[in-house]
């Protein structure tokens, strides 16, 4: 068969997929959840389990009358055909119900025109260019996006004292929107940014990025690394060539001093102050009630923001379920401006952008009184939107 014919053939089964989409009361509500779950990412799908995991403990396996039955695709790393793949068999041969997971941009990006033809709710736990939601009126986002961390952080420095900064970020879509985020709020409040590095996304070795961030002698070096081994990577590399004591702050967003690697990164990490919206630390009893119960069940894991995000998409996928059984438009319906208490605090599902309008925290890493790195929340921004949602 040609592309063309594969495509024509693909396109004529996701139309009688939607087709059949308002199906109401099956026994059984088929969730398809792709992610990384191998290679150097494999971090998120394990974390999205955690999140998973923990929610089905707190709320059971079935939603009124449905069982809800998960299957997992793995799409690796940032890989777009492994991802479309993975989706077109759930949405095909597995005839999901709805659809979730999805950690890179380019990933969700490839899937887009799948969900919008198959009228498929998927519910994004990862990734964070703001652009993803509007390539389809199918995508929810309860994770984040990369102008709504990065613009408080702008903020927290510019009342801090830090007049100049260069900014070292990942060189695809997340990176681009961090830095272009941090950039404007910090320019329009008489920061000035003097140097923008970009670092392909496969990079390990941060060293030379490192000493050109240190020869342009900024008060700071703005970052945003993918969390894992990368992030890990940067950090290391930021003390070992001598930036921390040369008195360059490191700032970012929360994935350079993620959960799962924080404690290996040892002192090198100590004052490292990000934005994210959500810190293992959070004083909430919501949040407590999480992390006992994660280590109820899984007794070495370590909660980190995927976790959470999952956490919620599992709240979002539950409304959606219990409001429509199959029929993902009722669902939708029924949680799209919705709000909700979060282990990391007060959530909305914005009618306008579909991602979630949740508090920013501002943390720096300190030792806890147990002698363990933690990121000790030292400001709140209350209900911030996505700042980069495109235009209508």
């Amino acid at each position: 068969m040609t592309k063309a014919g594969r495509t024509a053939a693909l396109a004529a089964a996701l139309a009688a997929l939607a087709l059949g989409a308002g199906a109401a009361g099956a026994d059984v509500i088929k969730v398809g959840v792709v992610a990384s779950f191998s290679g150097p990412f494999a971090v998120f799908g394990n974390e999205f389990k955690y999140g998973m995991d923990v929610y089905q403990a707190q709320h059971g396996t079935k939603v009124g009358d449905h069982e809800i039955q998960f299957i997992f695709k793995d799409s690796g790393g940032p890989n777009p055909d492994a991802a479309k793949s993975a989706t077109q068999e759930l949405l095909i041969k597995d005839r999901v119900n709805y659809l979730a997971g999805y950690v890179f941009t380019p990933n969700a990006l490839a899937v887009a025109p799948l969900v919008e033809q198959s009228k498929t709710p998927t519910v994004i736990w990862n990734a964070a260019t703001s652009i993803i939601n509007a390539k389809s009126k199918y995508f929810l986002r309860t994770s984040m996006t990369q102008p709504q961390v990065a613009a408080p952080m702008a903020d927290w420095a510019i009342a801090n004292g830090i007049k100049t900064v260069v900014t070292a970020v990942t060189d695809y879509g997340p990176g681009i929107d961090a830095e272009k985020g941090f950039t404007k709020e910090f320019e329009a409040k008489g920061g000035k940014v003097i140097d923008a590095i970009r670092m392909p996304i496969q990079t390990t070795d941060f060293g030379p990025f490192m000493q050109r961030a240190k020869q342009d002698k900024p008060n700071a070096v703005f970052s945003f690394i993918p969390a894992g081994p990368p992030a890990f990577a940067f950090v290391k590399a930021y003390a070992d060539n001598g930036l921390k004591g040369d008195g360059i702050k490191l700032i970012g967003t929360g994935d350079i001093d993620d959960e799962t690697t924080l404690q290996g990164l040892g002192d090198a990490a100590i004052g490292v102050i990000t934005s994210h919206p959500y810190s293992a630390a959070h004083d909430s009893a919501m949040n407590k009630d999480f992390l006992a119960e994660l280590k109820k069940l899984h007794p070495d894991a370590v909660a980190n923001f995927a976790a959470v995000d999952a956490y919620d998409g599992m709240h979002v996928l539950y409304k959606m379920i219990e409001a429509g059984g199959a029929d993902g438009a009722k669902g939708m319906a029924a949680v799209i401006g919705s709000t909700w208490e979060s282990p990391r605090g007060p959530l909305t599902l914005d009618p306008k952008t579909r991602t979630v309008i949740q508090n920013m925290y501002i943390r720096e890493v300190v030792r806890g009184p147990d002698g363990k790195l933690e990121n000790k929340e030292i400001a709140t921004i209350k209900d911030v939107p996505d700042l980069g949602y495109p235009a209508p």
